[in-house]
């Protein structure tokens, strides 16, 4: 049954049988998802569809960005267990796409970064037709961790600039416009599809969407998603404007004209919403080749 947010965002509540399977799932094997934690408006559809987050390295993130839901402190013990249960709930539900994220774990010498590249070997043991799309952190700059991601080979490296540049420093103080366009250029300089998610409505002027479309699309990188920002509870911060749906097909229509390979703009949209669909999109636009028989790496 659809929810209306405002008179133009509406969502769907939660049910239905492939809802109930995700759920027993992710409960099963002790897992979070991104889904819960940043408490997605489009959760309902997705785990209708049988596709959901999965987020590494706790549910305590260690920083506290004023437009997420994840709840920040000091992170418990890491789980060397969590990569083996993710690649178990991804074989369980018969994935053919996963999308996998973490909380930023500044606690830790390489920012968990191993933590994601055994996530992706466990599940190319248990599940080896599954691409795989990685939803980072900057990791503070270190391109060395990184490094380590991608040697792991993930189909899809993905980092939201979340903001334009002037509101980094109130919207999320922790992180870095410089460092964010780094691991994208990084990640694209090494032939892996980059990918990375804008919102709006944080308090940014369309001249500066722009903007900061065009500078990520210097990068090199390859997919974009632009959603607008809701916020998940008062104390978070609030909404400045709701963007039109054709301020959305704008930012679409300049994407595309910059060269992406796909684009998703609408207020729903999240950085992993249809995934799969984009990377698709993306490789019917430009050829691939896997000569090694290894995971398939695209320079778009």
């Amino acid at each position: 049954m659809p929810t209306t947010l405002t008179p133009d965002i509406r969502i769907t509540l939660p049910g239905g049988k492939n809802y109930g399977d995700v759920l027993r799932v992710v409960d099963t094997r002790g897992l979070h998802t991104v889904c819960q934690s940043a408490r997605c408006p489009n959760m309902a559809q997705c785990w209708n569809e049988r596709t959901a987050t999965f987020m590494l390295l706790g549910n305590i993130c260690t920083r506290a960005c004023r437009f997420c839901a994840v709840q920040h402190g000091k992170p418990r013990e890491l789980d060397l267990a969590e990569p083996d249960r993710v690649a178990e709930a991804v074989h369980d539900l018969r994935l053919d796409y996963a999308v996998i994220t973490s909380v930023n774990r500044d606690d830790l010498p390489d920012g968990g970064a191993f933590l994601f590249a055994e996530t992706v070997r466990c599940i190319r043991a248990l599940r080896p037709e599954c691409l795989i799309e990685l939803l980072v952190p900057d990791f503070c700059g270190d391109l060395n961790a990184l490094d380590i991601v991608l040697r792991a080979q993930p189909d899809v490296l993905n980092h939201n600039v979340e903001t334009v540049p002037r509101l980094y420093r109130t919207i999320q103080p922790w992180s870095k416009w410089d460092d964010s366009l780094a691991v994208l250029r990084h990640a694209a300089g090494r032939g892996f599809v980059a990918k990375s998610g804008i919102i709006a409505g944080l308090g940014e002027t369309r001249e500066e969407m722009f903007e900061a479309i065009r500078a990520v699309r210097e990068t090199g990188c390859s997919i974009l998603t632009v959603g607008q920002y809701l916020a998940p509870t008062p104390r978070h911060a609030p909404v400045q404007r709701v963007v039109s749906p054709e301020e959305f097909k704008e930012y679409e229509t300049f994407a595309l004209e910059l060269g992406f390979a796909a684009v998703l703009s609408g207020p729903l949209v999240r950085s992993s919403y249809r995934a799969k669909w984009a990377y698709e999109h993306a490789r019917r636009r430009i050829p691939v080749s896997s000569p090694t028989g290894q995971s398939p790496r695209v320079s778009l």
